[in-house]
């Protein structure tokens, strides 16, 4: 019993240690954590310093103030103007080139197109031709008398002509010769030629009735010839107009018609 009683106190040092140890480990435990309060702290953060912005250039030009060219001529790294050798540009001399004939056309023509009369000019209208390529004047004068006049069956006068009334009248005015009044007879006293050898001035016939020649024009050029038209009158038709080419009964030429002409 009394060594129990002994052993007491000496579990309570043991005891005492224990926790003393306890707590000077916890208290170095606690010095070593961080404790903050549970304030959130507000941080503001400074302004970045500024980036100053690049600075961009047009690549291969450089710019070199005068200050600086005249310390590159002091320090001689930079020839003196006073010895440069001046730049002579030589202008290439303008050298005017005349226009070629191809370009131009109407060179040639022009004399004759402003020596033309206002019926050429009509003429070259309705036969779709150049002045140049027109009949003579004397023709066409005559011709042109009686462009527009109506057609009246046996008429040889400007208020109304058939068409052999008005090829009597413009061999008249034009050759000085007399045809017979009917166009078959014409026909009968021409020289009869091909389509490829008219000339102006030709007659050409027509069969219109189905009974032999009944209708004649003057052959004016370029497929074109004038004539008593019974719809229009005297009027200037082409050759190739399917009406006239399927009544078309051959071509004459009156040979006294040239010697006439000519005098």
């Amino acid at each position: 019993m009394k060594s129990t009683f002994a052993e007491i106190p000496m579990v309570k040092q043991l005891i005492t240690i224990i926790f003393g140890a306890i707590f000077f480990s916890s208290c170095t435990a606690l010095k070593q954590m961080n404790f903050t309060s549970n304030r959130q702290v507000a941080t503001i953060a400074e302004p970045a310093p500024a980036v100053p912005a690049k600075t961009k250039f047009i690549e291969d030009i450089s710019i070199t103030p005068r200050d600086a060219e005249s310390k590159a001529e002091i320090a001689g790294t930079r020839e003196p103007e006073k010895n440069r050798r001046p730049v002579h540009i030589q202008e290439q001399p303008v050298v005017k080139t005349e226009p070629s004939p191809a370009t131009n056309v109407f060179a040639g023509r022009t004399p004759s197109v402003e020596a033309a009369s206002p019926v050429q000019f009509k003429y070259s209208l309705l036969l779709n031709t150049e002045v140049e390529s027109l009949p003579g004047k004397t023709l066409l004068n005559a011709v042109d008398e009686w462009y527009g006049v109506r057609y009246r069956v046996g008429g040889n006068t400007k208020s109304g002509v058939d068409c052999s009334g008005f090829t009597v009248a413009v061999y008249a005015a034009a050759y000085g010769i007399m045809l017979p009044r009917v166009s078959r007879d014409q026909y009968r006293i021409s020289r009869k030629i091909s389509t490829t050898e008219l000339q102006e001035g030709d007659l050409v016939f027509f069969n219109t009735k189905g009974r032999g020649v009944s209708h004649v024009g003057v052959y004016l050029g370029n497929n074109k010839f004038i004539h008593a038209s019974v719809s229009r009158g005297v009027m200037v038709s082409d050759l190739f107009e399917s009406y006239y080419l399927q009544r078309f009964a051959g071509a004459g030429r009156i040979d006294e018609k040239q010697v006439v002409a000519s005098k």
